[in-house]
């Protein structure tokens, strides 16, 4: 388990070098140069204030996405309960633009932002848990009516921005999910909102590994279901919500990152919650290179001096990909 920690902290490492240089006006030498006091003013300003937090703003969403995807899978029993398809993250969207557009929050008050985002999260969720009724521990039902959910609260979105269409410019990068300026205000207000529903997550290791073994043997062993649950669930949403308030909706992370943590690091709660947080920071800093990379290519190859591909839609098209490889190399298993 060190010897996997350890690598995937180095893999870290070289993502986040990459990403530091990816970018319009920042190449390996004059980033190198910056960080050991050279370079001008316009050369400090970029790497510093722009480059810096938002690197760290994509690993610290990265992390909360996955964390959050593994509680939701361990505490419904359920392999597609990532916050995607269990209107948790279409939720928290609807809860942030809703009160950007009654006045109540804006973009400029992150703040304001996480709290709505938590708030349409919780209700995305409890309108899941809802719908889903007695059959909320079967996968294919929870996982139908996650999609179900999703797909109203995605529509009531869209209604809130034909009432407001004002605010569409500033709302479009939170419902693909992008880390497009960035800067040391969102990282101030994530990391400590991360820390500690992300320390509650790991304190919740042990009753989610019970609920991972069913409601039955949960209460063999003398631990209160519905508050563990209950807890579990909170978390999540908590997570997802100061992630989608941070990037917006990076879709695929939280389905498909705990998979990917538990694959490598095992069925232990304990080791693989942290494991999941270091690899989804991995995939969502890696996914940011390489949009930075694409978009510089892109633009150059179209002769378009301003053109940039968000990381959400990077993410949602390989997550894509790779959920169908999934599929289609395990026919027998039902999802």
């Amino acid at each position: 388990m060190t010897r996997r920690f350890t690598a995937l902290a180095a893999l870290a490492v070289v993502c986040a070098g990459v990403e530091l240089v990816a970018g319009r006006g920042m190449s390996p030498g004059v980033a190198w140069d910056v960080l050991h006091g050279g370079g001008d003013a316009t050369e400090r300003h970029i790497l510093f204030q722009l480059r810096l937090p938002r690197l760290l703003v994509a690993l610290c969403a990265g992390a909360c996405l996955a964390v959050a995807g593994l509680v939701l899978q361990s505490a419904l029993r359920n392999p597609l309960a990532g916050p995607e398809v269990t209107g948790v993250t279409p939720g928290a969207v609807l809860g942030a633009v809703t009160a950007t557009a009654l006045g109540l929050a804006g973009w400029d008050s992150p703040l304001a932002v996480v709290l709505a985002a938590c708030a349409g999260g919780c209700a995305g969720a409890a309108l899941l848990w809802l719908l889903a009724g007695r059959g909320r521990g079967d996968p294919a039902q929870t996982a139908v009516h996650g999609v179900l959910v999703s797909a109203v609260l995605g529509g009531l979105t869209a209604m809130v921005l034909l009432v407001e269409p004002g605010e569409l410019g500033s709302v479009v990068q939170w419902l693909v999910g992008t880390t497009e300026g960035r800067v040391w205000e969102h990282w101030h207000l994530l990391w400590p909102w991360a820390l500690v529903w992300g320390v509650a997550a790991w304190l919740l290791a042990g009753p989610l590994t019970l609920l991972r073994c069913g409601d039955d043997v949960a209460l063999a062993a003398g631990l209160s279901v519905p508050r563990a649950r209950t807890l579990a669930l909170l978390c999540a949403v908590a997570l997802t919500a100061g992630a989608v308030a941070g990037v917006g909706a990076l879709g695929f992370v939280g389905l498909l990152v705990p998979h990917l943590a538990l694959a490598v690091f095992g069925a232990d709660l304990r080791v693989s919650l942290p494991g999941a947080a270091l690899v989804g920071a991995v995939v969502v800093c890696g996914a940011d290179a390489a949009a930075q990379l694409s978009s510089r290519l892109l633009a150059g190859a179209l002769d378009s001096g301003r053109l940039t591909l968000p990381v959400g839609a990077l993410t949602a098209c390989l997550g894509a990909a790779l959920l169908l490889v999934v599929v289609r190399r395990t026919p027998s298993r039902s999802f």
